[in-house]
């Protein structure tokens, strides 16, 4: 089994930043994807960003240039370090290992709140 913690959300003002953190444990491999959706009320979970087990990277286009996605293997984490915060990208973000371009992997945390709001 796995199990999947997010935290690091938060109430930020646009043009903010803020740093979320996943911790994957159980039965992951260090070469897995790991993966960032969100979810916006209202509308489908969407995929965020995606890093390999080598820290090759995918973002999509509505947060290309402002997210960053990382990963340490050590510690079984992985982070999303969102700058230029806007309102538009108020969502519970969802970390999800396994995740790949085609489809989302199996394993869901609760997810954390990012609220971007003056």
């Amino acid at each position: 089994q796995v199990q999947v913690t997010e935290s690091g959300g938060g109430l930020v003002q646009p043009g903010g930043s803020l740093r979320l953190s996943c911790i994957v444990s159980g039965s992951f491999f260090s070469t897995h994807n790991m993966g960032w959706y969100r979810q916006a009320p209202g509308k489908q979970r969407e995929r965020v960003a995606i890093i390999t087990g080598s820290g090759a990277t995918s973002f999509s286009a509505s947060v290309r240039g402002r997210f960053a996605i990382s990963r340490d293997n050590t510690k079984n984490a992985a982070y999303l370090q969102m700058n230029s915060l806007r309102p538009e990208d108020t969502a519970v973000y969802y970390c999800n290992p396994g995740a790949t371009l085609l489809a989302p992997g199996e394993f869901w945390g609760q997810g954390t709140q990012v609220t971007v709001s003056s």
